[in-house]
This record gives C-alpha cells, structure tokens and sequence, in this order.
C-alpha cells in the first residue's frame, strides 16, 4: 500500500510542476510551430532570484514576437539559423554554436530563418516573482 501511495504522490507531483510551468507561459506567446520544453528550474543564493534553463525549438520560418524577461538571458544555438532583433541592436543571424546574452528587461524578437528546424538552450536567470515572458508590442 505505501508504494501505490508513494507513486501516487510522485504522479501528483509531477502534475503539479507541469501545470505550473504552463500557468507561466501564456498560451499567446507560444506560437504555433515553437515548442519550449522546460529543462530544470533552482533557486538561487541571490534572495528572490532563480535559474531557469529552456530548450526552444522553431520550425523553418516560425518567428517568436517582441517579448521581455525579468532577468538575463543567456542563449546558445543548439542547431539551425536564428535572427535575433534585440532593441538599440542591429538584427544577428546566429548559427549552432554561437550564442548571446540579452539583458534583463530587453525587448527582442527571435525568427528562425533557415530551410531547417532550429534550436535554442536559453537560461535565464529571473525574478522569482514575475512572469518568465512579457510580450510587448
């Protein structure tokens, strides 16, 4: 009986996690042909901060709109080519390997400008309190 309920508690859990990490991204910001899949979440030793880390993948053409974090991001191209429209910069292609910091609060956009699937492993390190993803306009 303690194993059914131990397992039960494990399924809940899991449940509980995932529903909270789609309750952070609004359902407008994930557009059709980007799948974000969550990799880990930690709290900091910084009081009220955490680290975030998120595998974006866009399929060829799919653009992600203009949209703020409250905290850095750190981003590193996994695959594909992906355009970066940072606010107060010019427009960069990046490809596998290179990556870009944006800082807290930073409007920017991302578009996936290849003929292919393209990845990202984005870490963040936010605000606790706060909504990962703001868009703007």
């Amino acid at each position: 009986m303690g194993h059914r309920l131990s397992s039960a508690v494990r399924v809940l859990a899991s449940a509980a996690v995932l529903t909270a990490n789609l309750l952070t991204l609004p359902a407008a910001a994930q557009p059709s042909g980007v799948t974000r899949t969550d990799l880990q979440r930690h709290d900091l030793s910084a009081s009220g901060r955490e680290a975030v880390q998120v595998r974006v993948d866009l399929a060829p053409g799919v653009a992600f709109g203009r949209h703020t974090h409250p905290g850095e991001e750190i981003i590193y191209v996994l695959a594909g080519a992906i355009e970066y429209d940072v606010e107060g910069k010019p427009p960069v292609t990046l490809k596998a390997g290179d990556v870009l910091f944006i800082p807290a609060g930073t409007v920017h956009a991302a578009k996936n400008v290849g003929a292919v699937p393209a990845s990202e492993l984005a870490t963040y390190i936010v605000a606790k309190d706060k909504p990962l993803l703001t868009l703007t306009k």
